[in-house]
């Protein structure tokens, strides 16, 4: 390994890609989806304006793509170096492609497609997604299952919420701020997480925002930045998005923050993509997403994320709401994995900084070594890993288990056995 040159590598990715901020550049104009909701509610939608600058990135690709070309990829840290330096090139030429078909090849690239099947499994996010939705369908509306009140003021949450991540993040200081602006519910960077103003939360809410914004995307950024030999594992690099998409899920599933409402959210926003890249409109999609059960406001935004940076008369689209259901799978995968092979040290080594699941392997010699430093912050349920090694080790046993050979009426009828003997 060659430290001058991984060093010099390093600091000249860290600069480069210093430009180019995926999110903040696809931002829709204030008011556009309240002037959609205002023609929706008149009975004369119409499509949505949202023209996009397409700003010049060249300077930025041709210095990434030149650190790219100049790594080793014999050499696994030289591999990250390459392979994180060409994912923020491809993302810059994203960016630089707003509302042309060049735009979904790249988001394509970057974050993958959801019908896209696994090799060895014969699926894809779209088959996972359809099978979510299918389970739950019929318990919507069930009075079993309580609604679940969201009457949490963002000042109020945000007030609960920097509490807690003073106390978590006890070597660092994580900011909390209103953003009226702001698509999504909370927004981690970090030293900064984002709140959506307009929003109202839930109790649920609060575990779930806490889980995975915090304790996953902000704790990995600054767990990266305590590595001194590897400054680039703070980046939020575009390759990692699904990696940090799928802990960040698994850290709602596993805490039990999560409810039947975001599950569908995240299988809704798959099957979204996949009709927004067969060519479905905006209108369509809004209408999909308002026909399985969400509100307006929710629809609109919901289809909004999917057609940033696109083309709202379908077929170009942002690709990266498709990647939770997909990253929660190989996440979930891995760990289970993991565990029977008992390498339970690359669980922990996915929140030393922002990797994908293959550089938690590629890189374990390392960690191994003490050249990279094990997590500063790693949430509860990861840190006692013979806790996680029983959750897995359980999950992987009752994957097993052929429901559809298995009926409630069964139980009585196991015992009237058992009985019999």
């Amino acid at each position: 390994m060659d430290i001058k040159k991984i060093e010099t590598l390093d600091m000249a990715l860290m600069q480069a890609s210093k430009k180019i901020k995926v999110l903040q550049a696809l931002q829709w104009p204030l008011g556009a989806e309240e002037k959609f909701l205002e023609g929706w509610r008149k009975g004369n939608p119409q499509l949505p304006e949202a023209n996009l600058e397409r700003r010049d990135y060249s300077d930025s690709i041709a210095a990434l793509e030149e650190i790219s070309a100049r790594c080793d990829h014999d050499d696994v840290v030289e591999k990250f170096l390459s392979e994180t330096a060409q994912s923020y090139a491809y993302s810059g030429r994203m960016l630089q492609a707003v509302g042309t078909p060049d735009f979904t090849t790249y988001s394509t690239k970057i974050y993958g497609r959801p019908d896209t099947l696994y090799k060895l499994q014969g699926m894809s996010a779209v088959d996972g997604a359809k099978f979510f939705l299918e389970v739950t369908d019929s318990l919507l509306g069930n009075v079993h299952l309580p609604p679940t009140p969201a009457d949490i003021s963002a000042q109020d949450f945000a007030g609960w919420l920097k509490a807690e991540v003073d106390e978590f993040f006890c070597h660092d200081t994580v900011e909390v701020v209103i953003d009226k602006s702001l698509s999504s519910k909370a927004l981690a960077g970090a030293t900064r997480i984002r709140v959506r103003g307009s929003a109202l939360f839930s109790q649920l809410d609060k575990d779930q925002l806490l889980f995975h914004e915090a304790y996953v995307h902000t704790a990995t950024m600054l767990n990266g930045r305590k590595q001194s030999n590897l400054k680039s594992l703070s980046l939020g690099a575009p390759r990692t998005t699904r990696t940090q998409e799928g802990l960040a899920v698994m850290a709602e599933l596993i805490t039990n923050a999560m409810d039947i409402n975001r599950l569908r959210r995240v299988a809704l926003r798959v099957l979204a993509v996949k009709q927004a890249l067969d060519g479905a409109d905006f209108i369509e999609v809004f209408k999909f997403f308002l026909d399985a059960g969400q509100s307006e406001e929710e629809s609109v935004r919901s289809a909004q994320r999917i057609f940033r940076g696109g083309h709202v008369k379908g077929g170009i689209v942002f690709t990266k709401d498709a990647v939770y259901l997909q990253g929660l799978i190989e996440v979930h995968t891995f760990m289970r994995v993991a565990i029977r092979d008992n390498r339970p040290d690359l669980i922990r080594n996915l929140f030393a900084g922002r990797l994908t699941l293959a550089d938690a392997l590629r890189l374990a010699p390392h960690f191994e070594s003490g050249w990279l430093k094990p997590p500063t912050y790693l949430p509860g349920w990861a840190s006692d890993l013979r806790r996680l090694a029983a959750v897995m080790a359980y999950s992987a046993f009752v994957s097993f288990i052929k429901l559809e050979k298995v009926y409630l009426e069964r139980a009585i009828e196991f015992e009237e056995e058992l009985n019999a003997v």
